[in-house]
C-alpha cells in the first residue's frame, strides 16, 4: 500500500492543533515532507475542519491547553462520534499529569514539548498511523457485514488466543444450521432471508449472554458458537426455537444443532468445529430430534468416510469397483424370460473386503464424486453389452443409474453418445434410470436433458417410483418409457389390501400412459403371482437371482 501511495503521489493527511504559531511551524517543518499538513489554532477550529473536510485525517496532533476549546474537549467530541472515533490522536503536552487523563479519553500516544527531537516525532507519527490503519483493516473484515458476528478466520484466531490464556478450561464447540434455509429465500426473497439471519444472530447473542461466548456466522445459514462448557443445552435450544417461532411474519424456522462437548484432543480449532458440524448433519431432516452430540463413533465414521473419499480414484484405476448385473425377467407369458439387466456397482476393497453400496453411494452423492462412479459404471456396462453381443450373439439391454448430479453435467449427452459409438451399440441397449428424487430439484433442466437423450434414442426409466417425490404431472410431462416401482410396494403387496390396491393403481396408470412397469425386490412366489395377475411387465429380485458378476450372468444367458 505504501508503494502504491508513493507511486501515485498520494500523501496521508495530518492535522496539527496548536495555539502557538511557532510550535505549529516546527511540527509542520518536521512532517510536511512526508505528509500533507493542515493547521488549526484551537479545538473549535479543528472540530469544524474535521467535519468539513471530505477526506479523513490519518492523524491529529493535539495540544491540550488552548483558548475557545481545549484539547480534552475536542478529544471527547471525537471519541463520542462514530464517524471520527477511530482517527488516532497524539497529545502534545509538557505536563505528565495530562497523560493519564488523555489516555482515558482515548489518546493513542504523546509527544512531549519542546519539539527538539524531529526523528522521534516522525517515528511516532509513522508508527501510530500504521497501527491505526492496520486496526481499520481488521475492523472492516473481522465482522460479518450482515449480522455483526465474527467472520470465520478471526473467530478461529480469537479462539486460539483465548485458549493460550485459559489453557485447560472446559469449553464447547457448537454448530447451528437453519433447516431448508434456501426455501425461505425462494418463497419470501433474499431480503427476508437476510432478516432471518440477523434475527438469529441477535437471538443467539441474547441466549448465550450469561456465559463467556464468542459467536461466528460461519457461512450462509450456519453459525458457530464457542463457549464455556455446559452439561445441558436443551433449555437454551428451546429458548432459541421459541424466539424463532415468535418472529413476526416469518414461516416456521427450524434449526438443528451439533455439539462437540469439551473436546480435549489435540485437534485444531477448525477440526473441532468440523466435528460439531458432523453431529449437526446427523439430524438433517430428522423432525423428532434437532440436537446431536459428537462422539467417538462419529469420529470413526468420519475417518472411514474420508478414507473412502480419498481412495475412490485409485479404486477406479485399479479395478476395485466391479459392476454386477441383476437379471430382469418379463412375466407376461407362461414362463418368466430373461430380458435385460440392471448394472449395480460393488466395491471389492483390497484390505476391507466387500463394501456395501449403502455405505459409499450416499457419501459420494453428497460430495459430487458420484459423477466419477456413474461414468465408470456406464463405461463398463457399454463395454459389457458389446462383449455379450460378440460372444453370445444377442443384445442384452442394461439399465444404468443417472444421478441427479449427472443431470447438471453439460457433457452428459456427449459422453453417453461417445460410449455408444466406441462400443458399436444402440442407444436403446443402454437404458438410463433417473431416480425419482431428481424430479423434485430442477424440473426444467431435467426435462431439457431427458428430451435431448430421448431424441437420440435412449430409453428412459423412472427409478424408485413412489419413494416420496412422485408427481402425476411429471409422469405426463416426462418422456419416460419405463416406470420402476419402489421395492417397498412389492414388499407389502402380500401383507395388506391397501398396499395391494396401491400397486394395482400404479400399474393401471402406467398402462394408461403406455409405460412398461418394472417391479423391484420380488422375493416370493406369491408376490410374483400377484404382480403377474395385475399386468406387471418385468420383475427383478432375489426370487430369480441376486446381482451377479459378469461371468456368472453370462452363464445365465447361455442357458437361455
Amino acid at each position: 500500500m505504501d508503494n502504491f501511495r508513493k507511486n501515485n503521489g498520494i500523501r496521508r493527511r495530518i492535522l496539527i492543533v496548536e495555539d502557538e504559531a511557532v510550535n505549529r511551524d516546527i511540527l509542520g517543518w518536521i512532517l510536511e515532507e512526508e505528509y500533507e499538513v493542515f493547521y488549526a489554532e484551537n479545538g473549535q477550529i479543528a472540530y469544524d475542519m474535521i467535519k468539513e473536510e471530505e477526506q479523513t485525517f490519518s492523524l491529529i496532533l493535539l495540544d491540550i491547553m488552548m483558548p475557545e476549546m481545549d484539547g480534552y474537549t475536542l478529544l471527547q467530541l471525537l471519541k463520542k462520534d462514530e464517524k471520527y472515533k477511530y482517527i488516532p490522536v497524539i497529545v502534545l503536552t509538557a505536563e505528565k499529569n495530562a497523560e493519564v487523563k488523555s489516555i482515558k479519553l482515548g489518546a493513542a500516544d504523546f509527544i512531549k514539548k519542546p519539539y527538539d527531537m524531529p526523528e522521534v516525532i516522525m517515528a511516532r507519527c509513522e508508527r501510530i498511523i500504521e497501527l491505526y490503519e492496520d486496526q481499520r483493516i481488521i475492523r472492516s473484515t473481522e465482522k460479518d457485514t450482515l449480522t455483526g458476528l465474527y467472520a470465520k478466520n478471526y473467530f478461529y484466531e480469537y479462539i486460539k488466543q483465548i485458549e493460550d490464556i485459559g489453557a485447560g478450561e472446559e469449553r464447547d464447540a457448537i454448530v447451528i444450521n437453519v433447516e431448508h434455509f434456501s426455501l425461505i429465500n425462494e418463497l419470501y426473497g433474499h431480503d427476508e432471508g437476510d432478516n432471518v439471519l440477523k434475527d438469529i444472530a441477535k437471538i443467539l447473542t441474547d441466549v448465550f449472554a450469561d456465559i463467556r461466548t464468542i459467536i461466528c456466522r460461519f457461512e450462509s445459514d450456519t453459525f458457530c458458537i464457542y463457549c464455556d462448557h455446559q452439561e445441558d443445552y436443551s433449555g437454551r435450544l428451546k429458548s432459541i426455537q421459541a424466539r424463532l417461532d415468535e418472529l413476526k411474519g416469518s414461516n416456521r424456522i427450524r434449526i438443528r444443532v451439533g455439539i462437540n462437548s469439551n473436546d480435549r484432543s489435540e485437534a485444531s480449532v477448525a477440526t473441532r468445529f468440523d466435528r460439531a458440524k458432523s453431529a449437526c448433519d446427523r439430524v438433517r431432516g430428522d423432525y423428532t430430534h434437532n440436537m446431536a452430540y459428537y462422539s467417538n463413533d462419529l469420529l470413526k465414521q468420519a475417518i472411514y468416510n474420508e478414507r473412502l473419499i480419498n481412495e475412490i480414484e485409485g479404486a477406479i484405476h485399479n479395478g476395485d469397483f466391479v459392476v454386477y448385473y441383476q437379471p430382469k425377467y418379463t412375466i407376461s407369458g407362461d414362463k418368466p424370460v430373461l430380458k435385460s439387466a440392471e448394472a449395480l456397482i460393488r466395491w471389492k476393497h483390497p484390505e476391507m473386503g466387500m463394501i456395501s453400496p449403502g455405505e459409499f453411494i450416499p457419501l459420494f452423492e453428497n460430495n459430487g464424486l458420484i459423477q466419477e462412479l456413474d461414468s465408470y459404471v456406464w463405461w463398463r456396462a457399454a463395454k459389457q453389452i458389446r462383449e455379450w453381443k460378440d460372444k453370445i450373439g444377442k443384445a442384452v439391454p442394461v439399465s444404468v443409474n443417472v444421478s441427479r448430479i449427472d443431470i447438471y453435467n453439460p457433457e452428459l449427452e456427449e459422453y453417453l453418445l461417445g460410449l455408444l459409438e466406441k462400443n458399436k451399440i444402440n442407444a436403446d441397449e443402454l437404458m438410463l434410470e433417473i431416480t425419482e428424487s431428481a424430479y423434485s430439484e430442477n424440473a426444467d433442466r431435467l426435462l431439457e436433458v431427458v428430451n435431448n437423450l430421448k431424441a437420440k434414442g435412449f430409453k428412459i426409466e423412472m427409478d424408485d417410483f413412489g419413494s416420496g417425490y412422485s408427481s402425476l404431472n411429471m409422469l405426463t410431462a416426462m418422456p419416460i418409457d419405463v416406470l420402476k416401482m419402489d421395492m417397498g410396494f412389492v414388499k407389502n403387496v402380500t401383507k395388506d389390501e391397501k398396499s395391494k390396491r396401491l400397486v394395482e393403481l400404479i400399474i393401471s396408470i402406467a398402462k394408461y400412459l403406455n409405460l412398461t412397469v418394472v417391479a423391484e425386490g420380488v422375493e416370493e412366489q406369491e408376490q410374483l403371482d400377484i404382480l403377474r395377475d395385475m399386468g406387471c411387465d418385468v420383475v427383478q429380485g432375489f426370487y430369480f437371482s441376486k446381482p451377479l458378476p459378469p461371468e456368472e450372468f453370462e452363464e445365465l444367458l447361455k442357458k437361455g
